[in-house]
């Protein structure tokens, strides 16, 4: 398109707290931004000004304040804030006084409970007792196998506050599962609850929680939410009784906060730790400037403890505001369960994902025309590449007046590199532009920073939340391999993108299964996007599988939709309207219908694994079935692959 599908107006850049922000940059350093371009390039060239500017403004609280903005900016390694001792809870504690209701949790049979910000402020300061009489000391590492509710959000407070390391695995992972991540750290504590409804269904995790407490030797204690506390454990109840005051611990600023794992499908996952004081200030950054949320706000994410979305939302607090928790199924009891979500608890932004977005569009849902969504002012997409067409849907079906942030980052920054911004216009298909501190580019294989065209999504600069390194990686060489094996000091992503004339960005998918054919390099997000706007087609998998003798063969894999049979004119349809949304060179050499599309627990699409199961790896060094949503599926994928190498 030509035009964007959403343009600020004056009221909206006037309001936005990135413009008083940036007021606030300008009185400082005598500087003047004519609009978000400049304040961008400005902040990236400048970090030690632009990270200084957000500890003030936020006012962040530190019991020794720093020598340094930035003590070393080299990748990896960059040293941030140092001498400086906080803690994350701190920014938190400051929000209770405000009242009202800080977690708002929704059940997916729709009854709800709340925890005020007194009621946060006494469970986590009792917890936090609990734990320290339990052994755990800073360092030490409590865990969770929970769904998404708000005792989830207590635990993790409470164990930032005594400055213990945190980490939580979804209920929807098996023991064994869990127990792949969980185990890695040796905690000393496991919380955890019975079980979680989805889809209609009430999932018990007893078993589950047995099998994973056996596990886990170095547990000591265990924490359990609901009415089954098995001989030995502490109810919830307990555990969050009495009346104690909320007191946080300073740990240095680059001090663990916690441990996220890749969605990664090879060998153990990688546990990545982040630091207190770079996660704060990256998510005050992205949460209060970015995404436009303060305190009068109601912020939802349709996430699970398992992603770093869980982590990003939990973020809303800092900033005071209410945080919606839920743990059922988005399309359940209905397709519109998410929009019927929204407009019930007078949700502000709501975050979900391409996949929910399309779902919604194949069964003929109209958001705005069916649920009361006129408090919702912001709507956020992430976890794949959105479609143009998705995003004109949401402009034509939730409304014109509210902007689409799609963002991009992922769970090694715990955070996204480029988004939205309530000043920046909103393009479909496009993510408006890279976020403020964050020196985004694109470069081509030689290291040269490419526009226009498709290129390696890289990062020149530091950034306080990136890694301070992965769990027992003693001589820091998984982290480096991970990053900063392509361009040496420059940290690589591993997405195709292309950077716009107007200076938004394209995200065209994962560089690691690229396809290339012929030596021209193409994204598997173009074609899902054009594929998957077919209503015959539920959803789609492209592979690139190159082999020895030099060949390559592009199959589409493609789920019909109910009643639909993939015969000479759907195919042709199919190649059609990738010709024309992407390009000739585009059109796959077989289209083969497949019963389903495995994905991450986080819903990527297993390319990946599955193009080296086609290559000829084995399956057993491919993917690690934990961490696939359907196991089952890739076994016809390497049946299919079998059948092809015949």
């Amino acid at each position: 398109m030509t035009e964007p599908q959403w343009t600020p107006s004056s009221e909206d850049i006037q309001r936005a707290r990135i413009t008083d922000f940036a007021t606030q940059v300008g009185q400082t350093y005598g500087l003047s931004f004519d609009d978000y371009a400049a304040l961008w390039e400005w902040s990236k060239d400048n970090l030690e000004q632009f990270w200084q500017a957000v500890w003030d403004y936020f006012d962040i609280i530190s019991d020794e304040d720093p020598t340094a903005v930035l003590g070393s900016a080299e990748m990896p390694g960059a040293q941030w804030f140092p001498g400086a001792t906080l803690n994350y809870v701190e920014q938190v504690k400051r929000q209770v006084d405000r009242g009202g209701i800080a977690i708002q949790y929704v059940a997916e049979d729709g009854t709800e409970r709340a925890l005020s910000w007194d009621d946060l402020a006494r469970q986590v300061g009792a917890l936090a007792v609990t734990l320290t009489s339990a052994g755990v000391g800073t360092g030490d590492r409590v865990v969770g196998y929970l769904p998404n509710i708000p005792e989830t959000v207590v635990a993790f407070l409470a164990t930032a506050t005594i400055g213990a390391i945190w980490s939580s695995c979804g209920q929807d992972y098996s023991a064994s599962a869990a127990l792949d991540r969980l185990g890695q750290l040796d905690p000393k504590v496991l919380v955890t609850a019975d079980g979680y409804s989805y889809g209609g269904k009430y999932h018990d995790r007893t078993a589950d929680v047995t099998s994973l407490r056996a596990g886990l030797a170095t547990v000591e204690s265990v924490i359990q939410v609901g009415e089954h506390v098995t001989e030995g454990s502490m109810s919830w109840t307990d555990a969050t009784a009495g009346a104690h005051e909320w007191v946080s611990t300073p740990v240095p600023f680059d001090h663990p906060l916690w441990v996220v794992f890749s969605s990664g499908t090879t060998g153990l996952p990688k546990g990545i730790v982040h630091g207190h004081g770079g996660v704060l200030l990256e998510h005050l950054k992205s949460v209060a400037l970015q995404s436009d949320i303060g305190p009068e706000d109601t912020f939802f994410w349709y996430t699970s403890p398992s992603w770093m979305m869980w982590n990003f939302q939990v973020a809303g607090l800092l900033v005071g505001a209410t945080i919606v928790c839920f743990a059922g199924s988005p399309g359940f009891p209905a397709p519109d369960a998410l929009w019927s979500i929204a407009a019930r608890e007078r949700v502000t932004f709501l975050g979900t994902s391409p996949g929910y977005v399309l779902a919604c569009i194949k069964a003929d849902v109209h958001p705005s025309s069916e649920h009361d969504l006129s408090a919702l002012r912001a709507v956020g997409i992430t976890g794949s590449s959105l479609p143009a067409s998705s995003s004109i849907w949401l402009a034509d079906n939730v409304g014109a007046h509210v902007p689409v942030f799609s963002i991009s980052g992922g769970t090694d920054v715990v955070s996204a590199f480029v988004g939205g911004a309530r000043t920046v216009p909103v393009w479909p298909g496009e993510l408006s532009a890279p976020y403020l501190g964050v020196a985004l580019d694109s470069f081509d294989e030689r290291g040269e920073s490419v526009r226009g065209d498709v290129g390696e999504l890289v990062i020149t600069k530091p950034m306080p939340s990136m890694p301070i390194r992965f769990w027992n990686d003693v001589d820091g060489s998984r982290y480096r391999g991970a990053y900063f094996d392509s361009f040496p000091g420059v940290w690589r992503h591993g997405d195709w993108i292309t950077r716009t004339e107007h200076g938004s960005v394209v995200v065209h998918g994962r560089s690691d299964s690229t396809l290339n054919r012929n030596g021209i390099r193409m994204g598997s997000a173009d074609i899902y996007q054009a594929v998957e706007s077919l209503p015959e087609i539920v959803e789609s998998l492209v592979l690139g599988v190159e082999s020895e003798n030099g060949g390559y063969w592009m199959p589409l894999f493609v789920v019909l939709a109910d009643g639909t049979e993939l015969d000479d004119e759907l195919r042709r349809k199919i190649k059609d309207v990738i010709t024309e949304h992407a390009s000739a060179r585009h059109v796959p050499d077989e289209i083969i219908a497949a019963p389903g599309i495995p994905h991450t627990r986080t819903g990527k699409k297993l390319e990946v694994p599955l193009k080296k199961i086609f290559q000829g790896r084995a399956q057993t060094g491919a993917f690690d079935r934990t961490s696939v949503d359907a196991p089952e599926l890739v076994d016809w994928f390497v049946a299919r692959g079998r059948d092809h190498d015949r």
